[in-house]
């Protein structure tokens, strides 16, 4: 039961983690990054369909796009879905395909984008804290209905702690990095 509680409090951890990584995907950094578009939704005969589904998605280079949709007369939905997903990029259409140009960012942006990124890892910081209460919580419960004694729940909770330090850790190395990457372009 103590083992299963706290493998529990792992993946609640990990899952935070892994959603933190997504989330930071999803931050413009200057250069071009096919995840970025994972957002994009376009409406495909008459379902809201991912860009990735409709249309080949390639970076030529490290600034820029290119969408190569593999139904031609899809071309102006995917244009238009691009628009409206408000990327902060401009779709030029040439009839067989759409490229996208990722803009320069100013130093203003890059400091608005390093504290949008604050935001998102104090969320998972936050997440994994919780993960780490409801283990605590649980193994209190435990406690209470004598299913496990006070040493028991004294080392589960010291180990269920070294899991949060741990996964704490790893929250802030990915900020780390993702912040070094955004301020050196």
């Amino acid at each position: 039961m103590v083992d299963t509680l706290k493998s529990s409090a792992e993946a609640d951890m990990k899952k935070s983690v892994e959603k933190l990584i997504e989330e930071l995907k999803k931050v413009r950094t200057g250069r071009a990054n096919v995840s970025m578009l994972d957002s994009v939704m376009v409406e495909y005969y008459g379902s809201p369909t991912p860009l990735n589904q409709v249309a080949t998605l390639a970076t030529p280079d490290a600034r820029s796009f290119v969408i190569t949709p593999w139904e031609t007369n899809v071309l102006k939905d995917i244009e238009m879905a691009l628009v409206n997903a408000n990327l902060g990029m401009t779709p030029q259409n040439d009839g067989k395909c759409v490229r996208l140009r990722v803009p320069e960012l100013t130093e203003e942006r890059r400091k608005d984008l390093v504290k949008n990124i604050k935001k998102i890892v104090e969320d998972a910081r936050v997440s994994v804290r919780m993960a780490r209460r409801n283990a605590n919580d649980e193994t209190k419960r435990l406690l209470k209905d004598k299913e496990i004694s006070e040493d028991d729940q004294k080392r589960v909770q010291d180990e269920i702690q070294k899991l949060t330090d741990k996964y704490i850790k790893d929250v802030d190395q990915i900020s780390d990095d993702k912040e070094k990457d955004l301020m050196t372009m």
